[in-house]
């Protein structure tokens, strides 16, 4: 057996044909929307389209107004400014080897001061020195003339007491 949909060919059929009419009307939202999204699509593109050339306009002009007056005069700036920080730096650089030559001289001067104090310091030991050797030596010849002049004294004793001993 064959089944047949149960609208076909009874009254129902019209009533499902309103519905679905309905349907597509009410609920349906496809062919409007698309509608709209054209619509919106076409707009954004011409509105876009002007507001971008506007706004290409504008960064052309700014472009240029920078290239033909701001950069001139910031490169002008930047000349007289980096001209005359070239000259203070050189005069800041001359101040600090002026000043490095002083330091220098003034550590030489107290160099050479050091060395001639101990120059002087040496001569002075050596000087001292000399002197205690000459002492010594002296000192050494009077110990050794009093060692003789008591070997000669005792030898004479010994002889004297060998006299009075042989009695």
């Amino acid at each position: 057996r064959r089944r047949d949909s149960p609208a076909a060919g009874s009254p129902i059929q019209p009533i499902i044909k309103d519905v679905g009419e309905v349907y597509s009307r009410l609920l349906d939202h496809r062919p409007v929307i698309q509608g709209e999204i054209r619509y919106f699509v076409k707009e954004f593109e011409e509105k876009r389209g002007l507001r971008e050339l506007r706004v290409l306009e504008n960064l052309k002009n700014t472009v240029f107004e920078t290239n033909e007056r701001v950069l001139p005069k910031c490169e002008q700036a930047m000349q007289d400014n980096l001209s005359e920080t070239f000259k203070r730096l050189q005069a800041a650089n001359a101040m600090i080897h002026r000043l490095q030559e002083r330091e220098y001289e003034a550590r030489k001067l107290q160099a050479d001061k050091v060395m001639a104090r101990e120059e002087k310091c040496i001569a002075h030991c050596e000087e001292f020195m000399k002197e205690l050797q000459n002492k010594r030596a002296e000192v050494d010849e009077e110990h050794r003339k009093a060692m003789e002049r008591l070997k000669e004294q005792y030898s004479d004793m010994e002889k004297e007491l060998a006299k009075y001993v042989s009695f």
